[in-house]
């Protein structure tokens, strides 16, 4: 009961943040509130039990996305977001059907911590009994993320550092500097 209150007060805080950062026009308190956005969405993941998420929403989404963010408004001097001619139409109906597909894609989805879900059936009842004979490796969580799912732990850590080498590239040595 405790879990479904602290979800109802994360995503009320969650609604407001968004509807204050569709309203500012300041792109320093934007970046701000996108950074504590963030930061309550890895409280979100603690909370359905996903820490791995977690960190890494909180490492990414609030720590180096608001660091970038701060320093590109830095490096480009604005500060104020210029006020669109009207409403948007073709962007909001792309985010209304892909809302829409996402809803009907959840349809099917059996509830967190379903016994019967296809996914506690076999995998996991395997992965605890066979994890260390198979694998050699003491730590279960260990196990499953760097043998059973091996190329999926380094496809992760490819994309990573991929993201690491284009932020480096875009922010190059400082020389270059903005002109607008």
């Amino acid at each position: 009961m405790i879990d479904i209150i602290i979800d109802m007060v994360l995503l009320l805080f969650l609604t407001v943040m968004a509807f204050t950062i569709l309203r500012l026009r300041d792109l320093l308190s934007m970046a701000m509130i996108l950074g504590l956005y963030s930061l309550l969405m890895a409280g979100l993941f603690m909370v359905m039990d996903a820490p791995d998420v977690a960190f890494t929403e909180a490492a990414v989404g609030s720590g180096v996305a608001t660091i970038l963010m701060l320093v590109t408004l830095t490096l480009t001097r604005i500060r104020y977001e210029k006020k669109a001619a009207g409403l948007q139409w073709r962007p909001l109906i792309i985010v209304l059907l892909t809302g829409a597909a996402l809803l009907y894609g959840i349809h099917d989805i059996p509830p967190v911590g379903d016994i019967e879900a296809p996914a506690q059936q076999h995998v996991a009842d395997r992965y605890i009994a066979e994890a260390r004979n198979e694998t050699g490796v003491p730590n279960m969580v260990t196990a499953v993320l760097a043998s059973y799912r091996g190329f999926d732990t380094l496809g992760e850590v490819v994309v990573i550092f991929t993201a690491g080498i284009g932020v480096m590239l875009l922010l190059g040595n400082g020389t270059r500097r903005y002109r607008g």
